[in-house]
C-alpha cells in the first residue's frame, strides 16, 4: 500500500476515488453476470451442434457399408472453398459469428456413380457445416471466458482491495485532521490563557 499524505487535498482525492470505485463496481458486476450467461449459451449451442452431428452420423452409418464397397467416394469429393463469418459484440467483446460456408464438389460421372452419391455428398456438407460452426462457437466461448476472467479480477480488485483500502485511507486522514484541529484549538486556548495572564 502506497503511503498517503495526511492533507485535505488527499482526503478529497481519496473520496473521489471511492466514489469512482463504487460507481464502476455495479457495472463490472453486471458485465460479469452477462458474460457468464453468454458463456452458458455458447456451451448449450456446442452441445446442440454435437447432438445434431451425432444424429447425422447415425444416419451416415447406413452409408458406411456402401462406401467401403465402392472406390468412388473420396475425401476430395467435397472441399470447403470458403468460410463465411461476421463480427459480433457481446458485452464489449468482439466475437466471430458463423454465417456459413461454400463447398466445391468434385465433378463425377452421373452414369458411373451410384445413385446414393448425391445424398452422401449432402450429408457430408451438413457434417462439415456443423463442425465449422462448432469451431466458431468454441472461439466465441474462449473469448468470452478470457474477458470473464479479466472482469472477475477487476471486480475482486475493487471489492476486496481498492474500496476497503480507500475507506481506510479516508478514515486515517479524517482522524489525523481531527487530531490536528483539536490540537490547534487546545494551542489557541493555551495561548489565549497565557495572553490573559500576561495582561493582568
Amino acid at each position: 500500500m502506497a503511503k498517503i499524505r495526511l492533507t485535505k487535498n488527499e482526503l478529497k482525492k481519496q473520496k473521489d476515488s471511492l466514489k469512482m470505485f463504487q460507481r464502476y463496481l455495479p457495472t463490472l458486476m453486471l458485465k460479469k453476470q452477462q458474460l457468464q450467461g453468454e458463456i452458458r449459451l455458447t456451451e448449450l449451442r456446442l452441445k446442440e451442434l454435437q447432438n445434431q452431428k451425432e444424429l447425422l452420423n447415425e444416419s451416415f452409418k447406413i452409408w458406411i457399408g456402401v462406401f467401403g464397397e465402392v472406390n468412388f467416394f473420396t475425401p476430395d469429393l467435397v472441399k470447403i472453398t470458403s468460410l463465411r463469418t461476421g463480427q459480433g459484440n457481446i458485452a464489449g467483446v468482439p466475437i466471430p459469428v458463423f454465417e456459413g460456408a461454400d463447398f466445391l464438389t468434385a465433378p463425377y460421372d452421373l452414369v458411373r456413380m451410384p445413385l446414393w452419391i448425391d445424398a452422401a455428398v449432402e450429408n457430408m456438407k451438413k457434417v462439415l457445416l456443423l463442425d465449422l460452426e462448432a469451431e466458431i462457437v468454441e472461439e466465441q466461448r474462449k473469448r468470452l471466458a478470457h474477458e470473464l476472467r479479466i472482469t472477475t479480477q477487476r471486480v475482486n480488485l475493487f471489492e476486496k482491495i481498492k474500496i476497503p483500502e480507500t475507506r481506510d485511507n479516508i478514515k486515517k486522514i479524517q482522524v489525523y485532521l481531527g487530531d490536528q484541529q483539536t490540537a490547534a484549538v487546545v494551542r489557541g486556548k493555551i495561548a489565549k490563557s497565557g495572553l490573559e495572564k500576561a495582561a493582568r
